[in-house]
């Protein structure tokens, strides 16, 4: 699939390689790029496809370059999966505060 001028577009670009990555992180963190993802309009070139380099206009209006990752990117976010330990340890906070609600 192809990008054009002024599509919404999203990019991927590398802020830092491996091995220029901090010494005070954990091991596992070192090991990757630090990477940017970032939406915008695409302004260059006229046509891409999916991993050329390409230069887009964010909503702020700043310009950034990067390898175009996604035509049209959805919205989108989460946070995660359940953890079963917080789920259990809101029912015991809950639990913990309707007894003080009932002592009054």
């Amino acid at each position: 699939m192809q990008s054009h001028c002024g599509q919404w577009v999203q990019i991927r670009t590398t802020i830092l390689p491996p091995d220029a990555r901090a010494e005070a992180i954990p091991a596992e963190t070192r090991e990757v790029p630090l990477e940017m993802r970032i939406k915008g309009w695409q302004v260059s070139p006229e046509t891409a496809t999916t991993g050329d380099t390409v230069e887009v206009r964010s909503t702020l209006g700043r310009h950034y370059r990067g390898q175009l990752e996604a035509i049209n990117p959805p919205y989108g976010h989460d946070f995660g999966a359940a953890i079963p330990e917080l789920l259990e340890a809101g029912e015991q906070a809950r639990a913990i505060l309707s007894q003080g609600k009932e002592a009054t």
